[in-house]
């Protein structure tokens, strides 16, 4: 039976790449975790005639929509098909805090918050299996051939090891402190920086080495991370940045949020994500440091900073998020 007044919910963390990123193309490990502090939430709620969708850039009926949708307009009905429910009847309203192309898998934030609303809404179990090929789907529009990375860190409660070919493993880390996240206000461009340091490579084994080395820093940061090992960490996130500086992938807007993190309080920085733009990330030991860094970022020219606890601060667990 269609529900009439009730409100189907849908919550998704963002997420960053801890460490890892570039290096990954080439079979080595990264490091995802979830970013519940920034996060998208969708409503599904009544409403007679053509399913309707709101969002910040669009809104009207959902297949009127043009391209800038296209990833919605597709898993909107994938997702109706599996709930075996008619495209129609609904309106779909989605508040997102996560910024587009920063590293952040605003993308796939989004589309998991979707799915999560409609089963929410027609009360209906959602399996994570269920939930990561539906937003899938979606990811193919952004990404071409996503690796599920973006997806899986944003549905979940805990960091992601990940290895290209391998899958994927949970880590159920023990480390305490707080992860300082600041954008740069420049979009990343990770094509572009994926495309040059790819040629890059090609014409150089001391490059292909640091990419090496950074696939054995991403090793060292697990351990960090499952035995608490906050300034080992830290290290490892300063010397990772050093070496994504050196192959060409950092900002000089980043490095100077790095280097403002360091001065002022981190235990470790870097960049994070494609690169080119977007964010850093720095660690810093509790709260209050956060907070005190996080205003030393924008007085350097961070256009926005987020505070993410390392610990004791999930999202509610609604649907398809793993315990």
């Amino acid at each position: 039976m269609m529900r009439d007044h009730e409100t189907g919910i849908g919550v998704s963390s963002s997420k960053i790449i801890l460490i890892g990123e570039h290096s990954v193309v080439y079979g080595k490990p990264a490091i995802a975790l979830p970013v519940p502090a920034v996060h998208a939430v969708t409503q599904t709620t009544r409403c007679l005639g053509p399913l309707r969708l709101q969002c910040s850039f669009y809104n009207g009926i959902l297949n009127d929509g043009t391209d800038q949708i296209a990833g919605l307009r597709t898993v909107i009905p994938a997702a109706l098909h599996v709930l075996k429910r008619p495209e129609k009847d609904v309106t779909i309203t989605i508040n997102s805090a996560i910024p587009a192309a920063r590293g952040m898998g605003s993308s796939a934030a989004v589309a998991i918050s979707v799915v999560r609303s409609l089963f929410n809404y027609f009360e209906t179990p959602l399996e994570r299996n269920v939930l990561l090929n539906l937003v899938g789907v979606s990811e193919k529009y952004f990404h071409g051939n996503p690796s599920g990375l973006d997806a899986a860190a944003a549905s979940s409660t805990h960091p992601i090891f990940f290895m290209k070919g391998k899958g994927m493993e949970w880590i159920h880390h023990k480390l305490r402190g707080c992860l300082v996240i600041a954008d740069s206000g420049i979009k990343g461009q990770t094509k572009r920086a994926v495309t040059a340091l790819k040629q890059r490579l090609l014409q150089s084994a001391l490059l292909r080495r640091k990419v090496n080395q950074l696939g054995v820093l991403t090793s060292s940061a697990r351990d960090a991370l499952e035995t608490a090992k906050e300034e080992a960490l830290g290290s490892i996130l300063l010397d990772a940045h050093l070496l994504l500086q050196e192959l060409g992938v950092s900002h000089p807007s980043l490095d100077h949020l790095v280097a403002t993190a360091m001065k002022d309080g981190a235990i470790g920085a870097k960049m994070t994500g494609g690169g080119c733009g977007g964010c850093m990330i720095a660690l810093v030991k509790d709260v209050r440091k956060a907070h005190d860094l996080a205003n030393k970022l924008m007085g350097a020219g961070a256009a926005k900073t987020w505070i993410q606890p390392l610990q004791g601060r999930d999202l509610p667990v609604n649907a398809g998020f793993l315990d």
